[in-house]
């Protein structure tokens, strides 16, 4: 039964991939999603408090005022890369007058980091502090009037960022994830402790086997084709990741896969700790139909202050609000860093 547990959990937790990273940094246009006229957009490189530099695409509009402008950084989903939804959100929040930021995490996508394929709660809310020191100096930037998008996974670690780094003016989570709470505890916390220590020896195992062999043992990804059994939520990533609609080859979600032990980490350091001393503005936003509402739910219970705010979209499921336009609110997140990046 554990051992099941432990194949669904290594498989649909961690749909990861790893492809090498690519060292072809162009700006030639290679996103899931067309070309807006109205932003200029640059490849730029910067480093994490670990030293390891990421990349990004960094949105401008073409047209601004003289006036330093708000700045938004924009990461995930997990597993996912900046050609893919974060990108989408960054594009759009700079045709609505914001200087925008959409990154790889380390060890994925284009930034830096060995082995590839590695997930880490500490570093991967390090990326967001780092992405707010990158826009703090830059020229056209009110370091004053920073924010920070979060998608899926990302949401997590932005909630998390947001309440160590009070640079972070104003944080908007979409269909968030909580990564340390989910592969420790299952989906809907199912795992109890017996099964999360089976679970931990066979991790623990596979370090040893590593260690040996060299190299690192892949968890499984999302399958490459479908049979029509699998849960829905797996069928959404499906027809977002592997399809024309968001698959990137880049992408660990949609051509690659996770290390097995990357899991380790999100099991052992819980985030959101401290998130009721977020002092900022939250807008958090899920779907409806999302089989992760709950996380949304939950973690938004523990915020305090009435500059918080949990937004449900009616009809939408998990993945709806990484690329559909009549379902993610753009609105409404522009009137929101609007009203608190003044």
């Amino acid at each position: 039964m554990y051992k099941k547990l432990f194949t669904f959990i290594a498989a649909i937790i961690l749909f990861i991939g790893g492809t090498t990273m690519s060292m072809a940094k162009s700006n030639e246009w290679d996103k899931t999603f067309p070309k807006s006229d109205k932003v200029d957009v640059k490849k730029v490189n910067f480093k994490n408090r670990y030293g390891i530099e990421l990349t990004g695409d960094l949105y401008t509009p073409k047209k601004k005022s003289e006036e330093k402008l708000a700045a938004i950084a924009v990461a995930g989903p997990f597993g996912a890369v900046k050609e893919q939804a974060s990108g989408l959100y960054a594009q759009t929040m700079a045709e609505k007058g914001f200087i925008t930021l959409a990154f790889d995490p380390s060890y994925t996508g284009e930034s830096g980091g060995e082995p590839r394929n590695v997930s880490s709660p500490e570093i991967n809310t390090e990326d967001f502090s780092a992405a707010v020191d990158f826009l703090s100096n830059q020229p056209d930037v009110n370091p004053d009037k920073i924010g920070i998008i979060g998608i899926c996974g990302f949401g997590g670690f932005g909630l998390n960022a947001a309440a160590i780094d009070t640079r972070i003016k104003a944080t908007v989570t979409v269909t968030m994830y909580d990564m340390t709470r989910v592969t420790a505890n299952g989906y809907f916390d199912a795992m109890d402790e017996k099964a999360r220590y089976e679970l931990k020896e066979s991790l623990n195992k596979q370090r040893t086997e590593d260690f040996k062999n060299g190299t690192y043992a892949k968890a499984s990804g999302l399958p490459e084709k479908l049979t029509g059994d699998e849960p829905q939520f797996v069928k959404d990533y499906y027809g977002y990741y592997k399809t024309p609609r968001g698959f990137h080859k880049r992408s660990i979600n949609s051509n690659g896969n996770w290390n097995t032990t990357a899991s380790l980490a999100l099991i052992n350091m819980p985030i959101l700790a401290y998130s009721d001393e977020i002092h900022n503005a939250v807008l958090m936003i899920h779907g409806e139909k999302a089989h992760s509402r709950y996380f949304s739910e939950d973690a938004f219970k523990k915020l305090k202050g009435d500059n918080k705010e949990l937004l449900i979209v009616d009809g939408a499921n998990h993945v709806d609000l990484y690329d559909n336009l009549e379902k993610i609110p753009f609105d409404k997140i522009e009137n929101f860093f609007k009203t608190y990046l003044k």
